[in-house]
Order: structure tokens, then C-alpha cells, then sequence
């Protein structure tokens, strides 16, 4: 899903959230060539009208947002506008719709057969609430596109959350919505914005089990993410039976990003995404919707993560080692004047330690893991002792 007009969602110089970050990234994905096959389409966002954002977001917080957008000088801060996180802009309102569009757009594909896997690395705007934005989200693309399936008969939807942040907006829509089951996997709230997501969250009083949070500690890297991951998604995926996968990839794990403290590389991010390319195939019937989400290290990060993120949706998963093309470097470098990688790698080599071949309790990351499998593997009839649960 793209279109240039998806580069209007932005906040302004000095904001982290820079549109360059996704244009950089669709530049990296044409110059690889991962859109040139017979078997690829882009597509531009669906319209999202009012009625559409309002299956999700209070009908007074639209009206808010519209405001603002018209008059950037109407701040609404209880309504979480005009803050340092997300200022006012002219047309903000528009740009978030679209962002919106491009997530329905690629679940309306996926929906109606056009297509098996779709992505809008535009979208994963996470942390967007029913009634108030927060954390760089104005509206909940993810969200309303989730609403919009259940809306049209899909009777379970598993979501996989993998930004660094708490995914505390989709959560909380969902939260009493036992078709749909949120798993994020984040670096612990007591370290980091939202300051949610811990393993007893498990979902409202007609939904319980439905929430999964698995809180890291800071300083986890590619094997210990990789872990917990394994330790507790495709179980439970397996055991929900969902109709569709939908997930948010925000690179923003890196050790390299500036917004937070996890360790991963480029290498054990492109691990996490075959992982759930598997999972989507054995479990969702290959169905599988992909937006972006958090990352913040605009030029060394950002562009190779989701270049390989899009290889594997596309079925074109490109080598670790593959150069990244002079054109691609050329531009950055002129356009920016700063260096870039050379490499689709950063040189790492991650190994998978599975929980079948022991577990240490009083190691940080087993702990968080257990602690997660603990309070919601009873509700989903699975055993939370590792060495029975698989």
C-alpha cells in the first residue's frame, strides 16, 4: 500500500516521526526490486469517511481532531493534542485518515482474495485511543481495520504487536473482544512509554486469556527476543485458531534507535519476520496484514528492517549479506549528507534457543516469559510449564 500523500502524516522538523523514515524505506524496497514481481500489486488507500473512523474513536474525539486540523492552534491537551508528542497540524486530520485507508485497504485485499500477504509501512499507529491520541497516534489505522474485518464476518483475528512499545491502543479496543486476540511483545512499561503491557493485562470480563503482554527487560537482544517470542506466540496462535494474522512491525527493538533500550539487530529483526510469515501459512491460512509502526534511526535501520520485511511478504526474502544498491545510497547521501549501511546485515548470526531444551527461572527474560505463559496459558487450555506446554 502507498501513495505519496501518505508522507503528509507528519509532525514537523525534529519530530521522530519523520515521513522520511517510510520514503526512505519504499525508495530501499523499488531499488531492490522487491515490487517488480508478476505476483506484486501497489495499491492506493481505500477512503475512510467519519462513519468508518467512528467504529473505533469517539465521535467527539473526530470532531477534536478535525479542529486542530483546521486551526493548528486549537489545542485540546485532555484530548492529547498539541502535546510534545503529537503537535497540531494543518490537515492532520486528512493525513491520519489516509494512514487509515492504506490499513484498510491492505485488510479489504487480504479479505476479498485479491491478495494473501499486504503491508502499509505507513500505518501502526499503535497507541491512538478510542477517545484521545497519544505516543505519536492520532488515529488507530490497525484498529479500524480490525474493526472493519469483524464487521464483515472474520470470526477470529490474532494481532502480534512487535514494536519496542506496548501496543496499548489496540489492546484497549479490544480489550472485551474475545474474537480477537492481542499478543505484544515489548520492552517492559516500568523502562519505557506507555508504561502498560505487563503479563497480568489479560483481557476483560468476556475476554479473558485474549490479552498477551510479554515485558522485557531493557538490554535484551536478538537470542533473548527471539526466545520469548517463540516461547509464547505460536502456541497460543496455534491454540486461537485465528482467520488472519495482523501485526505491527516497528524496528524500534534495534539497539540502535534512540527512543528505547532493547539490543536487537537488523539480522534478528529479519529472523522475527520469516517467524511470522510461518506462523501466518500453519495457522491463518497464509493470510497476513502488515503495517509499520515505531523506528527511529531513519537511515540505518528503518529502510533495511522493512526491506526485509517486504521481501518476505512479497516471497522475495532478500539475503542478509546483499549489498544495498549505489542508487539508494547516492540519493541518501546527496539528499541527506550523512553515510549509509553497505550491507543488508549488521553482521549478526542469531541463534533460536527453544524452551524445550530447558528453562532458567531466575534468568530475566525465562522469567518474564513464565510469567506471561502463567497468567494466560489456563485460559487457553494449554499447560504453562514448558516442558509440557509444547
Amino acid at each position: 500500500m502507498w501513495d505519496d500523500a501518505l508522507a503528509s502524516y507528519d509532525f514537523g522538523p525534529g519530530h521522530p516521526l519523520a515521513p522520511i523514515r517510510v520514503q526512505l524505506a519504499m525508495h530501499l524496497v523499488t531499488e531492490l526490486g522487491l515490487l517488480d514481481g508478476d505476483n506484486v500489486t501497489v495499491i492506493e488507500p481505500d477512503t475512510v469517511d467519519d462513519d468508518l473512523l467512528a467504529t473505533v474513536h469517539d465521535v467527539d474525539y473526530i470532531a477534536a481532531v478535525r479542529r486542530s486540523s483546521a486551526d493548528p492552534t486549537v489545542h485540546e491537551l485532555h484530548r492529547g493534542l498539541g502535546t510534545d508528542d503529537v503537535p497540531t497540524f494543518r490537515g492532520m486530520h486528512e493525513a491520519s485518515r489516509a494512514v487509515c485507508g492504506a490499513t484498510l485497504a491492505a485488510a479489504r485485499s487480504v479479505f476479498d482474495g485479491r491478495a494473501l500477504h499486504a503491508v502499509n509501512l505507513a500505518g501502526g499507529l499503535h497507541h491512538a485511543m478510542p477517545g484521545a491520541a497519544s505516543g505519536f497516534c492520532v488515529y488507530n489505522d490497525i484498529a479500524v481495520a480490525i474493526r472493519w474485518l469483524l464487521d464483515h464476518g472474520v470470526d477470529r483475528i490474532a494481532y502480534v504487536d512487535v514494536d519496542v512499545h506496548h501496543g496499548d491502543g489496540v489492546q484497549a479496543v479490544f480489550w472485551n473482544e474475545p474474537r480477537v486476540l492481542t499478543v505484544s511483545v515489548h520492552e517492559s512499561g516500568r523502562a519505557l512509554f506507555p508504561g502498560t503491557g505487563f503479563p497480568m493485562e489479560v483481557g476483560g470480563p468476556d475476554a479473558v486469556g485474549s490479552a498477551v503482554n510479554v515485558a522485557l527487560p531493557p538490554g535484551t537482544g536478538d537470542e533473548g527476543w527471539l526466545r520469548a517470542f517463540h516461547g509464547v506466540v505460536p502456541s497460543l496462535i496455534e491454540s486461537f485458531r485465528p482467520d488472519v494474522v495482523v501485526s505491527q512491525q516497528g524496528c524500534d527493538t534495534h539497539a540502535d534507535d534512540p527512543l528505547a533500550h532493547l539490543m536487537l539487530t537488523v539480522d534478528g529483526q529479519r529472523l522475527s519476520y520469516a517467524a511470522l510469515h510461518e506462523i501466518a501459512h500453519q495457522y491463518a491460512g497464509g493470510r497476513w496484514i502488515a503495517t509499520g509502526g515505531g523506528g527511529y534511526s531513519w537511515i540505518d535501520v528503518v529502510p533495511r528492517a522493512w526491506s526485509h520485511l517486504v521481501g518476505e511478504i512479497v516471497g522475495a526474502p532478500v539475503p542478509p549479506e546483499t549489498p544495498l544498491p549505489e542508487t539508494w545510497r547516492s540519493f541518501v547521501t546527496d539528499r541527506l549528507q550523512v553515510p549509509t549501511p553497505s550491507l543488508m546485515t549488521d553482521g549478526a548470526q542469531p541463534r533460536v534457543r527453544l524452551w524445550e531444551h530447558g528453562y532458567d527461572p531466575a534468568d530475566p527474560i525465562d522469567a518474564a516469559v513464565l510469567r506471561t505463559r502463567d497468567a494466560v496459558y489456563p485460559w487457553h487450555g494449554l499447560t504453562a510449564d514448558p516442558y509440557h506446554g509444547f
